[in-house]
């Protein structure tokens, strides 16, 4: 709710169950990482006998990294499609449980195996954990938040992934210096891996305190439930009645009502107009977003600073010192989104991104190969560049507008359509980058900067803006006529209507029903945005 000075208040548990399932996907970011700080280093390529760079049978070498990339994303594809019916089978918590439990089992295959085989395998496993989080974990995070702060709580996930990057960055930078003579020199790479399985180990054992989806529970007719939480979510110390909790609710539940009668066919997402417009978007910008490159950078960016003639551990530490940086966009993307707006920061960001690119491009086919070190550090500055971009105004963005834009009962389905196009086209980028970047070198930025230049036409012609409206009503921007109430833009005596009506239609719940997540919230925790 809005506070003095126009201030956001936050409900502390409420902050505090979003940013702690955050930590699921700080797993998957990681997962995604980790490959990245792997590849550079030398025993990864002693175990398993591989070629390293400029000798004989390199080229069966990129085949197997490339692989090992492909399949997670396989996996995680897979993942969101078991996130799309789990999520609303059994739950956004109960779903996030099992995305833990099996990223937990593919991190320990990764970082136990004894061949490429049990390596393959895990990934395949990781992945699927991976997509099942990366799925339910925004969504999960919209559900419980307020229309005011939908965006900078679903930017969590965005932070949550920074972290990821960071962390494999660093682990994997210190690792390096595990002596190639040391009986532990394996663990310069088993270590990093093993750490996978961490963040959904903590996940699942707090699992039990962090409370259903309200608006998954009116799905399943636990009305009482469901106020419940939501009271206890986005209770603030100057609003002991729960005014806007239950006038929250109330806007929630008659859109239930509503999209009751319609029911939910095979195929939903494509038999409107309105939802084939969503589901348009939604696989634009996945696509769009990953054809931007920045899974080639944070998977090989290691490989591409020792093109540019980088030796040592120095590709290691410069990959870690950059995903440090994305730490600070997402949390400013956290900031100011629900300010600008998710559209504004689309455009902003996948503009300079292009931009980036086409340099990146050009320095490369002029210098790579060369001594021109003025130039090949120009190269790495606009890789720099393009990092930096990505995650102030992309990153967090692309989570938080993919989950958003759909109705309730509908919401795990396209949310989990548009995160399988987001991993099917890493499929096409991951499996080819190594192969391409020592075949066809320079050229192969030709293959993201040119649908990348489309994309941004995309954003500006179909993306409409969803900054400050509720789940509810962001339907009237994709032509939806069945939509209940309306809450942006409203005047205030239609809000003080609604509040009349919600304090009537919610007051029959009770404030002493008692539901398994605790006691109310105490006045003192909310915290200002």
């Amino acid at each position: 709710m809005i506070g003095l000075g126009g201030k956001h208040i936050v409900n502390l548990y409420n902050l505090w169950v979003v940013v702690y399932v955050a930590l699921g996907t700080l797993a998957t970011a990681y997962g995604l990482a980790v490959i990245g700080s792997t590849v550079g280093q030398p025993n990864f390529y002693t175990y398993f006998d591989l070629a390293t760079a400029g000798e004989p049978g390199y080229a069966y070498t990129t085949n197997i990294i490339g692989a090992l990339n492909g399949v997670n994303s396989a996996g995680a594809i897979l993942g969101c499609l078991t996130s799309a019916w789990s999520a609303d089978a059994y739950g956004r918590k109960r779903t996030i449980q099992l995305g833990c439990i099996i990223l937990i089992v593919g991190g320990a295959l990764c970082s136990g195996a004894v061949d490429m085989a049990m390596f393959l395998v895990g990934r395949v496993i990781a992945g699927i954990g991976a997509g099942i989080l990366a799925v339910v974990v925004p969504m999960y995070q919209g559900e419980i938040s307020t229309a005011e702060t939908r965006g900078a709580m679903m930017c969590v996930t965005g932070i949550a992934y920074a972290f990821g990057y960071s962390l494999a960055g660093w682990l994997g930078f210190g690792c390096y210096f595990i002596s190639a003579d040391s009986p532990h020199a394996q663990a310069a790479w088993r270590f990093p891996l093993a750490m996978q399985c961490l963040p959904p180990l903590i996940v699942l054992a707090g699992s039990s305190y962090i409370p259903f989806s309200p608006r998954w529970l009116l799905g399943k007719g636990r009305r009482e439930e469901a106020l419940e939480i939501v009271k206890r979510l986005h209770r603030t110390a100057d609003d002991n009645e729960d005014v806007a909790a239950r006038q929250e609710f109330y806007l929630m539940e008659k859109q239930y009502e509503l999209d009751a009668q319609y029911g939910v066919r095979r195929f939903e997402i494509f038999r409107t107009a309105p939802n084939r417009r969503r589901a348009l978007v939604a696989a634009i910008m996945m696509w769009g977003d990953q054809f931007l490159g920045i899974f080639v950078m944070t998977n090989y960016g290691v490989l591409i600073y020792a093109s540019l003639g980088l030796m040592g551990f120095t590709p290691l530490l410069l990959n870690a010192c950059w995903t440090t940086f994305t730490i600070v966009g997402n949390i400013w993307t956290a900031l100011y989104i629900d300010r600008y707006g998710r559209r504004t920061f689309l455009l902003i960001g996948t503009s300079g991104v292009t931009v980036s690119l086409i340099f990146l491009c050009a320095l490369t086919a002029t210098y790579l190969g060369t001594d021109n070190t003025a130039g090949l550090n120009a190269a790495v500055f606009f890789i720099w560049f393009f990092i930096l971009w990505w995650c102030f105004f992309v990153d967090a963005t692309q989570y938080v507008y993919v989950s958003e834009i759909w109705p309730n009962h509908l919401r795990s389905q396209g949310t989990a359509f548009g995160l399988a196009f987001f991993y099917l086209a890493s499929e096409v980028t991951l499996v080819a980058a190594p192969v391409a970047l020592n075949k066809i070198g320079w050229k192969f930025y030709l293959v993201l900067i040119v649908p990348s230049c489309f994309y941004v036409a995309a954003v500006y012609f179909l993306f409409p803006e969803t900054k400050g409206r509720t789940l509810e009503e962001i339907g009237t921007l994709f032509g939806d006529e069945h939509v209940a109430g309306r809450w942006y833009g409203i005047s205030e005596e239609e809000k003080m209507e609604i509040a009349r009506k919600a304090l009537e239609e919610t007051s029959c719940g009770g404030d002493g029903m008692k539901t398994g997540y605790g006691d109310a919230v105490t006045e003192k925790h909310d915290v200002v945005l």
